[in-house]
């Protein structure tokens, strides 16, 4: 069975943010993760994991985006380290990172070029720390207009260019269902490449079983490829809260070997 982790940014939100961590342990689910750590109460996050015995799966570099450009990359390295230093001490193994927009009078070349090399500087940093990058491509046709990277295909590009065993993908299966579709077979070839998994469904980016998207057979076969790392829920529920995780609960153990 795959090892699913709830996005608290997304779902339970009629909560508080803390409160939200108790509500994905009554669910029964092993794990939560976030979006940005500035801001947030990161010692009452420690409390609650351990209190619970839950893992934080990822949350985001902070600050976010931006590596497309060239220009950004001291401050791009100085939130890989700042970063780190929380995932150590929340005890958590991967690190998501988004690369920005594309900017309009730059060729994509560059852009790309520009993205690799960011990249490249990061990779002994989290090496070192025994951290995963996780690099997200989104969707520019609904959510994401004007975002640089867009494909999942771009993206193992550039994680052959960069090279680092440390530096993987984050494959957002909704945002890849409307990009490029082919879901399985781009999962199953490169399930070595990717550190991460989203989750939601199309259209609507709501929990899975609402839309087109055969979950029960992705995470089976996500299972199958032998993949370790953790499956995040991003969606946003149309059930109430809990009624969804209980709803996405039962599509994954139903795959259960």
């Amino acid at each position: 069975m795959v090892k699913l982790s709830v996005c608290i940014e997304m779902i339970l939100r009629e909560q508080p943010f803390l409160d939200r961590i108790d509500a994905v342990a009554d669910a029964g689910y092993p794990a939560f993760e976030f979006w940005r750590w500035s801001g947030k109460d990161i010692e009452g996050i420690l409390r609650k994991k351990r209190k619970y015995g839950l893992a934080v799966s990822v949350f985001g570099v902070d600050p976010m985006g931006g590596i497309a450009n060239i220009d950004t990359k001291d401050t791009f390295l100085k939130g890989i380290q700042d970063s780190i230093e929380v995932a150590h001490k929340l005890e958590c193994p991967s690190l998501l990172v988004t690369v920005g927009n594309e900017i309009e009078a730059v060729p994509r070349r560059r852009q790309h070029d520009n993205v690799v090399e960011c990249l490249r500087l990061a990779a002994p940093l989290v090496e070192k720390a025994h951290i995963t990058l996780a690099l997200e491509p989104l969707n520019i046709l609904v959510d994401h207009k004007g975002y640089y990277l867009s494909t999942s295909s771009e993206g193992f590009e550039i994680l052959r260019e960069v090279n680092s065993p440390n530096v993987k993908l984050l494959y957002d299966i909704y945002h890849m269902q409307i990009m490029e579709g082919n879901l399985i077979d781009t999962i199953t070839k490169n399930i070595g490449s990717i550190g991460h998994f989203h989750v939601a469904d199309v259209p609507g980016r709501h929990e899975p079983g609402t839309g087109e998207i055969n979950y029960a057979n992705v995470f089976s076969k996500i299972d199958e490829a032998g993949y370790k790392g953790y499956v995040g829920l991003e969606f946003r529920p149309l059930a109430d809260s809990r009624e969804a995780l209980r709803t996405v609960l039962g599509i994954a153990t139903a795959n259960r070997s």
